[in-house]
């Protein structure tokens, strides 16, 4: 499912937060209708889709609103070309979206702490509107938080070029679905509580792919 959010300057944060949360509750509601299973539920999204999925993996408030909570309700997160951390902004139009130059309340790296779902986060070493660290450190603060982050960065890859190869004809460019699959995967074989006690054991590694 791919669903949509009111963006600017219809509205400003957090009303997207608030439509990404309400598609939450349906899909939890709706999915089983659809052969699907509400306990594992995956938020994935690509730059500002992205910020959104993290934000209500991250921060509770958002799915609290709607009656769920991210640590029993999300099974996890893939973030793509996330602006996770981008405080102060420079950019007038985001600064008129998020309220202010420098609000880092606004920003999922802020709200990390123990027990959030485990993350996937893909980025492109070209990425020149969401520069690869907003991955990175969002990364390095879950993990310090024991929670479980991989960074997946591909080489010669720029911001859109990451989403496009999640088109079946355009998958020869990048493996970004094979890798989804594969986390997708592995998360759902593993316990939560296992893969928080291997974090804690290993401090966990950024798998850069070399793509």
């Amino acid at each position: 499912m791919v669903p949509d959010y009111r963006i600017y300057p219809e509205v400003c944060y957090p009303d997207f937060l608030d439509d990404g949360a309400f598609v939450v509750r349906w899909v939890k509601d709706n999915i089983a209708r659809f052969g699907g299973d509400p306990d594992k539920l995956f938020l994935k999204g690509h730059s500002a889709g992205a910020h959104i999925a993290a934000m209500l993996s991250i921060d509770g408030r958002w799915l609290g609103k709607v009656g769920l909570n991210p640590r029993r309700d999300i099974a996890g997160l893939i973030g793509l070309a996330g602006p996770y951390d981008l405080m102060p902004l420079r950019d007038e139009k985001l600064k008129v979206i998020f309220g202010g130059t420098d609000r880092p309340e606004t920003q999922p790296i802020f709200h990390v702490s123990p027990g959030a779902p485990p993350a996937l986060l893909m980025t492109g070493s070209r990425d020149r509107l969401v520069e690869p660290g907003n991955s990175t450190r969002l990364a390095a603060r879950l993990i310090a938080a024991g929670n479980a982050a991989t960074v997946l960065t591909y080489r010669h890859v720029g911001h859109f070029v990451i989403m496009a190869a999640v088109a079946p004809f355009l998958r020869f460019l990048v493996p970004v679905m094979r890798d989804v699959d594969a986390f997708i995967a592995e998360t759902l074989r593993t316990p939560r509580q296992t893969i928080r006690q291997t974090v804690q054991q290993t401090a966990a590694t950024f798998e850069i792919a070399g793509r």
